[in-house]
């Protein structure tokens, strides 16, 4: 499959983030946040997220509307892309995971897309829907070379997704927004993909053992 650039559009961006503050609104009973890293007026960020879910295509939508205002842009599996286009113009591009020589293009226009200002890039490195474990997350090593092509301006940062039933025959949504992390650029792409498994684990973890048990950290959202 060809790839598929981001190719933004005001009005649907506009439209799609009030559709997703509809839909979330409608489906889940509660949507809560923990956000312990806010990105600066001038902050350049990569988020890396764990992948669940179906809801995980515009969970970034939501996030950057009402935590972090960046000029964002989302890595999205060429598969998914094709089914639904209209992903390019909320500012996804296409990733084939099956074709190593498309899915570096697909990473160097990442890089490219960071050298704007105030970006952001939102990335599931596990690369498909996986189900939910308590397991270390296995990621692939696209987010690993982004780091190290990528200088210190940008800050890397693991959020975690969580839904449940635990309060309610409803879901609720727990989102987790972790720290910024640091690792030496010079590790090799294994040991960095091993150390981004590590910050997201720790997230999710402590994500699961307090959702639905204690919301003193989080924020309802609606």
């Amino acid at each position: 499959m060809n790839f598929i650039p981001a190719n933004e559009s005001r009005f649907f961006t506009w439209f799609f983030e009030r559709y997703t503050e509809w839909s979330l609104k409608r489906r889940f009973k509660q949507i809560w946040v923990k956000q312990d890293y806010a990105p600066a007026s001038d902050s350049k960020t990569v988020y890396f997220l764990n992948h669940n879910m179906w809801w995980d295509g515009l969970i970034p939508l939501y996030l950057n509307r009402h935590f972090f205002r960046q000029n964002a842009r989302a890595l999205m599996e060429d598969k998914q892309m094709w089914q639904y286009s209209f992903f390019s113009k909320i500012g996804a591009f296409s990733i084939n995971l099956d074709d190593p020589r498309s899915a570096l293009r697909s990473l160097r226009y990442a890089v490219e897309s960071m050298h704007r200002e105030h970006s952001c890039l939102f990335i599931y490195p596990e690369g498909i829907i996986t189900p939910a474990s308590e397991k270390k997350p296995e990621f692939k090593q696209g987010l690993a070379w982004i780091y190290q092509q990528l200088g210190s301006d940008v800050d890397f940062v693991p959020v975690g997704i969580y839904a449940h039933f635990i309060r309610s025959s409803k879901p609720e949504l727990h989102m987790a927004i972790g720290n910024s992390v640091d690792h030496d650029k010079s590790l090799s792409r294994n040991e960095l993909t091993d150390l981004f498994e590590r910050d997201i684990h720790h997230v999710l973890t402590d994500l699961r053992n307090k959702s639905g048990f204690s919301d003193k950290e989080f924020e309802p959202q609606f």
